[in-house]
């Protein structure tokens, strides 16, 4: 048996509860992993509350990290003992994480280097695969290159500044309180917008001598989508990867043409299509971290009996870093 956080309904946090369940079953390519620690992520919010539809009951949790307990007969890149860790790449999330153990798809799975923590696992490796692809393969970063980041100091917001510092950018970055500015500063941002005082789109032509964003990076969605074609440079790009805020409002294609910009969708599976591309992308963002310039930034650490009030904080926007869950 173990322990594990399940709902059998959509809705608020408390829908979520510590219960004893049978170990799982294992799948013919999976491995059976003892998870240490659970990442939190916003996914899991959106799976809780029935926007994005799933089976149910359910165990939440799309990221982690552990050890292999045993793998499935066909599994031969992974065995008992191996550290590791997983996100939801190449195929849709494995949920589960919420556990004493899970079983995880070996596509899930990439190689965790000793000198890491199972902590630095659960907070990275889903931002930070994203992260990747947003910096990587949207828009070439040159030194000099403006950058707009909403939620500048969240858990994904703090990492895509590092790296695009890292690369050379002009980052500007938005933030809900002056106190979430000072962490978007520390942590590399040129400039910061407190978008509940200022005109976030006005503010980046100003600090751009009218030029506007080179690239605008946008998780929020609704409270920010459409002021972004005004902030915006000409010939200029937006890569929309979330909707925190809820779904942007509905434009018209023709808004597109006086600027020339460019908008995309952003979704990290997309850009890890196979196993040489996962297992290289997770090496250069383990690389990154070992090397010093990539660190996460965990604002709070809960055990696996606090799920729900872990759920709060993300859903309240209340936190400015990482949450995870100490599960072992």
């Amino acid at each position: 048996m173990m322990k594990a956080i399940q709902h059998h309904a959509f809705g608020g946090p408390s829908v979520l509860q510590l219960r004893d369940m049978p170990l799982p079953v294992l799948k013919p390519g999976e491995a059976l992993v003892r998870v240490a620690v659970a990442g939190v992520n916003f996914a899991d919010v959106v799976m809780r509350r029935g926007d994005l539809p799933i089976p149910l009951p359910n165990i939440p949790g799309v990221e982690g990290a552990g050890i292999v307990e045993a793998v499935a007969a066909d599994v031969t890149d992974f065995k008992a003992g191996d550290r590791v860790a997983w996100a939801p790449v190449m195929a849709a999330a494995n949920t589960g994480s919420y556990a004493q153990y899970q079983a995880v798809h070996r596509e899930q799975l990439v190689p965790l280097p000793d000198d890491l923590s199972f902590e630095q696992a659960a907070a990275v490796t889903l931002r930070g695969l994203t992260a990747h692809y947003l910096v990587h393969d949207q828009v070439s970063i040159q030194p000099g290159t403006s950058v707009l980041v909403h939620a500048a100091a969240g858990g994904m917001g703090l990492m895509l500044v590092q790296w695009l510092k890292h690369l050379g950018a002009t980052v500007i970055g938005t933030v809900s309180t002056e106190a979430k500015a000072q962490r978007a500063k520390s942590a590399g941002a040129d400039h910061v917008i407190v978008y509940s005082s200022d005109d976030f789109a006005a503010k980046t032509l100003a600090l751009t001598d009218g030029h506007g964003a080179d690239y605008i990076i946008d998780g929020v969605g609704k409270a920010t989508f459409t002021k972004n074609l005004d902030a915006v440079a000409t010939r200029g790009k937006i890569c929309i990867f979330g909707h925190a805020s809820g779904f942007p409002d509905a434009i018209s294609p023709l808004q597109l043409i006086p600027k020339s910009i460019s908008v995309s969708g952003g979704y990290m599976t997309n850009f890890l299509r196979n196993r040489e591309e996962v297992q290289r992308k997770a090496a250069e963002l383990f690389g990154a971290m070992k090397s010093g310039w990539l660190q996460p930034d965990i604002s709070a650490v809960f055990s696996l009996d606090e799920a729900a009030q872990a759920h709060a904080q993300l859903e309240q926007r209340e936190s400015t870093g990482k949450l995870i869950l100490r599960v072992d």
